[in-house]
């Protein structure tokens, strides 16, 4: 195994504790919930508990289907189209309380138990996402814990992004980078300043935004329009 496969396979552990964490996490507050809770709005418009809840279950599915791809090299798509992931999650928000809640935690295990067993050097290679870019298996295990940390706050049940991205310590950094990442392309030459953490973006950077990870999170994934924010807060197109 060479060096970079071993840093990729100690990173990408690190990056499913996060992830075993905040399953944990949500497994506890569904626990919780009953009809009314699961049927009402989420932060999402458009989407009930439900719908997220789903969502999440078969963005497990989606992404362990690109650890196969980076694993095996056989091209596994993450959705079969953009219109079948539509409506597996919308029926998937259709069916009952026990149902909804019972797939959270199979497709969660999954993914858990099919990352477990990657063999070192797999976390290096590529599969491709859903808009055909290369991401390595480190970068599919970020995508999952980006997407639990992120979707956990839109449910409405007691934890904001500060909340969650505490749960993770310095897993927190990844979470934010990852929104960066996925944001560069709309974004200018830029530091970002958020509880000991720093990324730069662009050389120089002379435009500087601080807050708390959290509200720097919010504001990349559209959830705020930045106003928490402070400095010049640059307009960035609406999350899609």
């Amino acid at each position: 195994m060479t060096t970079a496969s071993g840093q990729a396979s100690e990173k990408a552990h690190a990056l499913l504790g996060g992830v075993r964490k905040l399953d944990d996490e949500w497994a506890r507050v569904a626990g919780g919930l009953g009809e009314p809770e699961l049927r009402a709005p989420s932060a999402l418009p458009g989407w009930t508990r439900a719908h997220v809840f789903a969502h999440i279950a078969r963005n497990a599915d989606g992404l362990r289907n690109l650890l196969t791809w980076a694993d095996t090299g056989a091209e596994t798509p993450m959705y079969a189209s953009a219109e079948a992931r539509d409506e597996d999650i919308e029926a998937g928000a259709q069916r009952g309380v026990a149902d909804i809640l019972a797939d959270f935690v199979a497709s969660a295990g999954r993914f858990e138990q099919y990352a477990a067993g990657m063999p070192a050097d797999a976390w290096a290679r590529e599969a491709r996402n859903r808009q055909g870019a290369p991401v390595t298996g480190v970068v599919v295990a970020r995508m999952r814990l980006s997407e639990l940390t992120i979707h956990l706050a839109d449910l409405g049940l007691g934890h904001d992004l500060d909340q969650v991205l505490t749960l993770l310590g310095p897993l927190a950094e990844d979470v934010v980078q990852h929104a960066i990442t996925s944001r560069s392309a709309h974004l200018p030459a830029l530091r970002l300043v958020a509880d000991g953490f720093e990324w730069s973006m662009g050389a120089p950077a002379k435009t500087t935004v601080t807050g708390t990870p959290g509200e720097l999170l919010a504001w990349l994934s559209g959830r705020s329009d930045g106003s928490a924010l402070d400095g010049a807060v640059p307009r960035i197109p609406a999350w899609s």
